[in-house]
């Protein structure tokens, strides 16, 4: 699927704008074009553009200062220079600089539109490595037990089509890894694959995300955006935690999807997008939607496909795979030497309920290769690693069965309440919202559970 590319196109002549403007148009591409290149570097810091195609001789700063100028202020925008005094001093001083090419005129379309096409497969290549760099240390979907082999079937499957998939888990779980390998799957894998997770953008802010916003539409616009689905164009948009969008909000995007067009904040005109629509959430959205918390026909709009994680604690027979994998990944990022773990220390950390899930078992892996004293992490290690640690406690312990009701059921409280903290890096806010606790009720509990969180903060 091709991609729609976001054009500069900078010339002191107004014809010659007018003519590349329309060629790009025509091919499907958007042109903004700017007649001097001291107005384009206010663009370029207002807007994101795919490719700037500049004069090289202009009245006041040229194209080669432009160029510098861009360099200078970090500007990562491939940049073509076109001139028609050419020679080839100058395309060498061009390329030295950093212009991805120099054309001479008269221009010709195809050459132009080439031009445009490598430069976007170029910009694919660059993204594709920072993405590879990106999830280096990163979960990686691991796992050779029944649960894994039956998800694994179904990413497949789901792959292929253009289906709706409704990705369903606990927090932690890895639901954008699987969305991410839905897309891996899809004819549109050589696309984008953007996300944006639902609960972490203010409601005021989640339209402008979602769709883009023109210059001046609201306070502080200062230049164009494009939002997500356009960013995503002919690829993959992944929403995590849908659940949480506004119900203002999903009434917009349910138009998005029945009509395949978005509309920018501040625009007067729809734009057509064609994007494939993955969505996840830890919540049960048939029973907001039953209760009116969410909206029931965008509900079935996007639960065509459900695709359930299981929890970690469900998964026993992926411990020794996933922290296998964990600890060499944490060595090789770290440039440590890989520490196995025993199969005591394996079975430790069976034993644990990992409210957190994969992720935490991540945090937790890197922790004991960090702090592990021998060349083997040891069972006696992962129980003073995991929350609560090991150390015997007056309040009872759930694993035992020691002590009354009342400590067992606090020792739990405890467990889970440090679980969450960590997971969500003490971002108290969030704790309290994931167990549907007043923020100050979760600050009570704390003290009353002993948990003391200063001295939590403070580095191991």
């Amino acid at each position: 699927m091709p991609r729609k590319a976001h054009l500069l196109l900078i010339d002191d002549d107004p014809n010659t704008l007018a003519t590349l403007a329309r060629a790009f148009r025509l091919a499907g591409h958007e042109a903004t074009v700017c007649d001097n290149a001291s107005r384009a570097v206010e663009l370029v810091r207002g807007e994101r553009f795919d490719l700037i195609l500049s004069d090289v001789v202009m009245p006041g700063k040229s194209g080669m200062e432009l160029l510098e100028d861009l360099n200078k202020a970090g500007v990562q925008t491939p940049i073509v220079l076109i001139s028609g005094q050419a020679n080839i001093e100058m395309a060498v001083k061009a390329t030295r600089l950093g212009a991805l090419d120099f054309l001479e005129k008269p221009l010709s379309t195809d050459k132009l539109l080439l031009t445009v096409e490598n430069a976007l497969k170029l910009s694919r290549l660059e993204d594709e490595n920072r993405e590879l760099r990106h999830r280096l240390g990163k979960h990686e979907l691991v796992g050779s037990g029944p649960a894994m082999e039956k998800l694994m079937a179904q990413i497949e499957r789901v792959g292929a089509s253009e289906t709706r998939v409704c990705i369903l888990g606990e927090t932690g779980t890895g639901k954008e890894l699987v969305a991410r390998a839905i897309h891996g799957k899809s004819p549109r894998s050589e696309n984008a694959f953007i996300t944006l997770n639902c609960a972490a953008v203010p409601a005021e802010l989640i339209e402008s995300e979602l769709f883009g916003h023109e210059k001046g539409s609201f306070t502080g616009a200062a230049g164009r955006h494009l939002g997500k689905f356009e960013q995503a164009a002919g690829g993959t948009l992944f929403l995590d935690e849908i659940g949480d969008m506004p119900l203002s909000m999903q009434a917009k995007l349910l138009r998005v999807l029945e009509e395949g067009e978005v509309e920018r904040v501040g625009g007067d005109k729809p734009i057509k997008v064609n994007v494939r629509v993955i969505v996840a959430t830890h919540r049960n959205l048939e029973d907001l939607s039953k209760k009116n918390e969410f909206r029931p026909d965008l509900f079935h709009r996007i639960y065509v496909f459900p695709l359930f994680l299981p929890p970690l604690r469900e998964r026993s027979e992926d411990f020794p795979d996933l922290v296998t994998h964990f600890a060499r990944q944490v060595a090789a990022q770290n440039g440590w030497k890989e520490k196995p773990f025993s199969a005591e220390a394996i079975a430790a950390l069976r034993k644990y309920s990992w409210p957190g899930n994969v992720r935490e078992l991540r945090n937790i892996v890197e922790r004991l290769v960090l702090l592990a004293a021998e060349d083997t992490v040891s069972a006696e290690e992962v129980r003073t690693a995991l929350p609560g640690g090991e150390a015997p406690s007056a309040r009872g312990n759930t694993e035992t069965g020691q002590g009354s009701l009342v400590e067992r059921t606090e020792a739990f409280e405890r467990e889970v309440l440090l679980g969450e903290i960590r997971r969500h890096n003490f971002h108290m806010t969030n704790v309290a919202r994931t167990l549907g606790l007043e923020r100050s009720h979760l600050y009570k509990k704390c003290q009353q559970l002993g948990i003391d969180l200063q001295s939590l903060r403070k580095p191991e």
